[in-house]
């Protein structure tokens, strides 16, 4: 047997497979969802995140939702287009850039963000909550195997 064929039967390959698809679909879900607002997921992403805080900085900001700089960057500047979001620059640490949300910004995360918690939870209501909980452990082995 060939080395591609023992290792195309390793048992972790269906698990990778399944994580991947049921991202996959959760994502797809997900955007179909935010995209009726006028928003891509990355945007939401920042709103959702910058929700209920004083603002933050890029620097954080990019750790809490999980988008590159360069990304973030664009993702703000399109929000700033659409008035949702101020940047602002302290004059007494110019590196430190605040992100916050404007009034505008805040009336979209009052109205969207408990409509789409809504949405992902009548998926999420179809799994016992003991599964739940089962996954979500599973979820954080995983992730700390890497």
């Amino acid at each position: 047997m060939s080395a591609a064929a023992e290792t195309s039967n390793e048992s972790f390959l269906p698990v990778v497979r399944e994580l991947a698809t049921a991202y996959q679909a959760l994502a797809a879900y997900s955007e179909a969802h935010v995209r009726q607002f006028d928003l891509t997921p990355a945007q939401f992403d920042v709103i959702a995140t910058l929700g209920n805080t004083n603002g933050l900085c890029m620097g954080e900001l990019g750790e809490k939702t999980l988008i590159t700089k360069g990304t973030l960057t664009g993702v703000i500047d399109r929000l700033i287009q659409k008035q949702l979001v101020c940047r602002e620059t302290p004059a007494e640490n110019r590196r430190n850039v605040l992100v916050q949300l404007t009034p505008a910004g805040q009336a979209v995360f009052d109205r969207v963000f408990p409509l789409h918690l809504a949405h992902l939870k009548e998926r999420f209501d179809k799994i016992d909550p003991v599964e739940l909980e089962l996954l979500k452990v599973l979820l954080g082995r995983l992730r700390q195997a890497f």
